[in-house]
């Protein structure tokens, strides 16, 4: 029977999620999934979802759960991995420090100087996870939505024999988007998307043969609606002729263009309708929002009334679009399954440099992962999506040899960094968040860039 563990189980709306698409496949059926969190009353929590999920949808399988990875991952079939290190906290640090220095992040989970320090305390945790299941499950398959994506992948992929990629939702979440816009089935759009995480880029845009850029060109210019759902990435189509995955709110903040001053932020990133990049701190304040309602979120979920409507319950068990449970089909034997994955460039990317963590169309079939070639990616975007790889790399560097001046170099380059502070005042910046994350960086060689 299969075997299937999530690390960092606690999230109340994924884990639950995808355990219900996982039921869904018959190579499941009978699988053990195993919880793992280190929050025992997140894990309690988890356990009782799934469990409720398997009582009301009348599912073959069994749940184990422990703090302890150890004792769960053990001849696993598939891992995925979600896991947070430092609650808010401590990463929000992260935000809260570039702001005094006038460095105004949205986000801050994935690349620039937020996304550097989510990286510096979170790769060693990850090396260490996959430490374990090199001993003890060197077969499993495995599949990480943590971020900063592209950081974790590299160090993974650069020290780890394990089979792992990177998943993210922005490649098929801004297919559907598009596909709205043009007033298109999303499944009959057919697309190559390549590049960088939450910076890869769409080659190919095309509906039964014909190329669809011209149309959304003509959309982008002429709707105003549409124009101001996203309108950093519908700047950055405007300019570089090839679409940007994932939101105005990230990619406001990878970028030299849209936050390096307050008037351009009000001109930019004030008015998106489909997520407001404008705001500081956007997802910091959510996670503190969600750090007060989880429990109760929780509780109405299962004690909800709709459990006793049919109709209302086949909702609540309707499988979701997450791509894990498909691949995890394909790797186990089922229907092959093909989607964009975070993976190590040997020579997929051409033009991007060798053994970083790209963005490509990857095949799942039994027991492999299958990434495809996909060559060059087009010059206009060429420029910011390599100094990115190259800044992603370098801070993979920092993290395994602990060496503070790297991490000063790194973010010395980061587009939205450079352009609002001198070097000066970005080492200082540096050596204070460098201070503030002490205690996630003992192996740090000091703690002065």
């Amino acid at each position: 029977m299969a075997k299937v563990v999530f690390i960092g189980a606690g999230s109340f709306g994924f884990t639950r999620k995808v355990f219900r698409d996982l039921m869904n496949f018959e190579t499941l059926s009978g699988a053990e999934i195993g919880l793992v969190d280190i929050n025992q009353d997140r894990l309690d929590m988890a356990n009782e979802s799934c469990s409720k999920i398997l009582k009301e949808g009348n599912f073959n399988a069994t749940i184990t759960t422990s703090t302890d990875r150890r004792e769960i991952l053990k001849d696993a079939d598939a891992v995925i991995i979600t896991i947070l290190q430092g609650d808010t906290s401590v990463w929000q640090h992260d935000i809260l420090i570039p702001k005094k220095y006038g460095v105004d992040i949205n986000v801050g989970d994935t690349r620039g100087v937020a996304g550097v320090f989510r990286a510096l305390r979170t790769i060693p945790v990850m090396l260490n996870i996959c430490k374990d299941m090199e001993e003890l499950c060197p077969k499993a398959l495995v599949l990480n939505y943590t971020n900063p994506m592209a950081i974790l992948c590299h160090a993974v992929q650069r020290t780890s024999s394990m089979n792992f990629t990177g998943l993210c939702h922005s490649v098929q979440g801004t297919i559907g988007m598009i596909a709205k816009w043009l007033e298109l089935p999303a499944d009959e759009i057919d697309y190559t998307c390549a590049g960088l995480n939450h910076l890869s880029w769409y080659t190919k845009l095309e509906h039964k043969g014909k190329d669809l850029y011209p149309q959304l060109k003509d959309t982008v210019n002429n709707n105003e609606e549409v124009y101001n759902e996203e309108i950093v990435r519908n700047e950055m189509f405007k300019a570089f002729d090839y679409y940007v995955t994932e939101s105005s709110g990230h990619n406001s903040e990878y970028t030299w263009w849209f936050r390096k001053r307050p008037e351009l932020i009000e001109k930019y990133c004030k008015d998106g309708t489909g997520w407001n990049p404008g705001e500081f701190a956007y997802i910091l304040n959510e996670y503190k929002k969600r750090d007060n309602t989880w429990l109760n979120d929780f509780k109405e979920w299962i004690n909800s009334p709709d459990w006793d409507d049919e109709e209302k319950k086949q909702k609540m068990m309707e499988t979701s679009h997450e791509y894990a449970s498909h691949i995890i089909n394909a790797y186990l034997g089922g229907e092959p399954f093909k989607f964009n994955g975070n993976v190590k460039n040997t020579g997929l990317i051409t033009n991007l440099p060798n053994g970083c963590c790209v963005e490509v169309p990857v095949l799942a079939t039994r027991g492999t992962l299958e990434p495809i070639y996909v060559g060059d990616i087009p010059l206009p975007p060429l420029p910011l999506t390599t100094l990115t790889a190259i800044t992603e790399q370098m801070a993979v560097e920092a993290s395994l040899t602990g060496n503070p001046k790297l991490v000063y170099q790194a973010i010395a380059q980061d587009p939205l960094t450079a352009a609002v502070l001198s070097l000066a005042e970005i080492k200082e910046m540096v050596n204070e968040m460098l201070e503030a994350n002490k205690n996630f960086l003992p192996h740090f060689k000091s703690l002065k860039a």
